[in-house]
C-alpha cells in the first residue's frame, strides 16, 4: 500500500514516526511518503518538506506567513496527486491538514486523521466538515471518543495515546544527562518557536536567582542551536542547557517549568511536578480567550477533569508567580504527594487505552484491507 503522512510540528514527527513503524510491521510493502521531520524520515519513506518550515504560531503569525501556508498547501496537494496515495494519513496539525482533508475527500482519496484536531476546545462547528471529509478518526485522548459519538453521533477510534509507549520505552532504557551539577535539578522547558521561547524563557530563568540550591536546565529545541540561548543564558550562575536531550532531564528533573502544550503531559508521564506557563501574543491572546472554551490549557489538567498542575496564564504568567509555585513543588510535601497521586491516576487512565501507535496502524490496515476486499 501508498501511504501519504502530513505531520506539521515536533510532537507529530515524533507519533508520525511511531506509526510508520507499526504500519511498516504489518504492511511489509509499504511505500511512504510524508512531511514531517528527522525521526519520521528515519523511520523510512521520502521526506517532502520539514517541520521547521511550516509551524507558525498564533492568529497574527498565520495571517504574516499566509502566502509560504497557501503556496504550501498548493504544493502538498499537486504532490498528493503525483503520488496517487491508497490513503492520506493526516497527523494533527489541524489548521493545515483540514484544508487537505476536505481537498482529499474532492478527489476521492481515502483520508485518515491520527490525533483529532482540539474542536472539543474551539471552532467547534468544524466538526461538520470533518464528519464529512475524514473517513477514519483515531483519537487519543479518553473524553475524545464520547464527545464525538454522544455531542456528534459520529463513529470514532480511541486508540490510547502514543505518549505512553514513547515514555515507558525511554524510562526502561534512559539515556544519561551530561550537566556538571551535584545539585537539584530543575527542567526549564520554554518551548519549540523563537517567538514563545523569548516570551518565557527570561521569566523561567530569573526565577534560577531564588533558588541557589538548585540548577536549572534548560531543554533546547530541535533546530535551534546554543548560540541562539547563549545570551539569555549568560546573566545566570546556576543554569545550563542541553540540546536532544529533553527525556533525560526530565527523567533526572526534581520539578519543571513547562510551556503548554504536550511537553505538559510528558512532564507528567515522567512524574516531575510542574507549572504550566503560556505567554503569547497580546492581540493572539486576547481573540484565543474570546473563543476557547475549555477551563484548563494543559493536557494534565484537561485529561483528569481537575486541576493537578497549576497553570499561569498571560499576564499571571510573572517571576513573584513562577518563584511561589515552584517552591510549593520543591518543598510542601503535602502538596506534592497530592500532584503524584494524581500522576498515578492519569498514567493509569493512559495506559488502558493500549499500545497507540500498533492500535492507529490495526486500524488503518484493516480499513483498506476492507476497501480493497470490497
Amino acid at each position: 500500500m501508498k501511504y501519504y503522512l502530513i505531520a506539521g510540528e515536533a510532537s507529530g514527527d515524533l507519533h508520525g514516526s511511531n506509526l510508520m513503524k507499526a504500519l511498516h510491521k504489518q504492511d511489509a510493502g509499504a511505500e511512504m511518503r510524508f512531511w514531517g521531520g528527522d525521526l519520521m524520515l528515519a523511520a523510512g519513506g521520502t521526506l517532502v518538506k520539514h517541520f521547521k518550515d511550516l509551524a507558525f504560531m498564533g492568529f497574527v503569525e498565520v495571517v504574516k506567513n499566509l502566502p509560504t501556508i497557501i503556496r504550501n498547501l498548493k504544493f502538498c496537494k499537486a504532490d498528493i496527486v503525483a503520488f496517487k496515495p491508497d490513503v492520506l494519513i493526516l497527523i494533527d496539525y489541524p489548521g493545515f491538514n483540514l484544508r487537505i482533508a476536505e481537498w482529499a475527500k474532492a478527489q476521492g482519496i481515502r483520508v485518515v486523521y491520527y490525533i483529532s484536531p482540539q474542536v472539543w476546545a474551539w471552532k467547534e462547528g468544524r466538526v461538520k466538515m470533518m464528519k464529512r471529509c475524514i473517513d477514519q478518526m483515531l483519537v487519543i485522548l479518553p473524553f475524545e471518543q464520547s464527545y464525538y459519538e454522544q455531542r456528534w453521533q459520529w463513529p470514532v477510534t480511541y486508540v490510547g495515546h502514543p505518549l505512553v509507549e514513547v515514555v515507558d520505552a525511554f524510562k526502561a532504557k534512559p539515556d544519561n544527562l551530561t550537566v556538571n551539577t551535584n545539585k537539584p535539578i530543575v527542567a526549564l522547558l520554554p518551548g519549540s518557536r523563537k517567538q514563545e521561547i523569548l516570551k518565557k524563557l527570561p521569566l523561567m530563568l530569573a526565577v534560577s536567582k531564588h533558588f541557589p540550591e538548585h540548577h536549572f536546565v534548560v531543554a533546547q529545541a530541535p533546530g535551534l542551536d546554543a548560540d541562539f540561548y547563549a545570551p539569555l543564558l549568560a546573566p545566570y550562575h546556576n543554569v545550563s542547557s542541553v540540546a536532544g536531550s529533553t527525556y533525560a532531564l526530565l527523567h533526572k528533573a526534581t520539578a519543571a517549568l513547562v510551556t503548554s502544550g504536550t511537553a505538559t503531559l510528558e512532564t507528567a508521564l515522567f512524574k516531575v511536578p510542574e507549572v504550566v506557563c503560556y505567554k503569547g501574543n497580546p492581540i493572539s491572546y486576547a481573540i484565543a480567550k474570546r473563543i476557547i472554551t475549555i477551563k484548563y490549557i494543559s493536557l494534565v489538567n484537561l485529561i483528569m477533569d481537575q486541576l493537578v498542575v497549576t497553570e499561569l496564564i498571560q499576564n499571571d504568567l510573572t517571576v513573584a508567580a513562577l518563584q511561589q509555585e515552584l517552591h510549593k513543588l520543591l518543598y510542601d510535601q503535602a502538596h506534592l504527594a497530592k500532584v503524584q497521586k494524581s500522576y498515578d491516576a492519569l498514567y493509569e487512565k493512559l495506559k488502558a487505552g493500549g499500545h497507540a501507535s500498533e492500535q492507529a496502524a490495526t486500524a488503518i490496515v484493516s480499513q483498506l484491507t476492507s476497501v480493497a476486499k470490497a
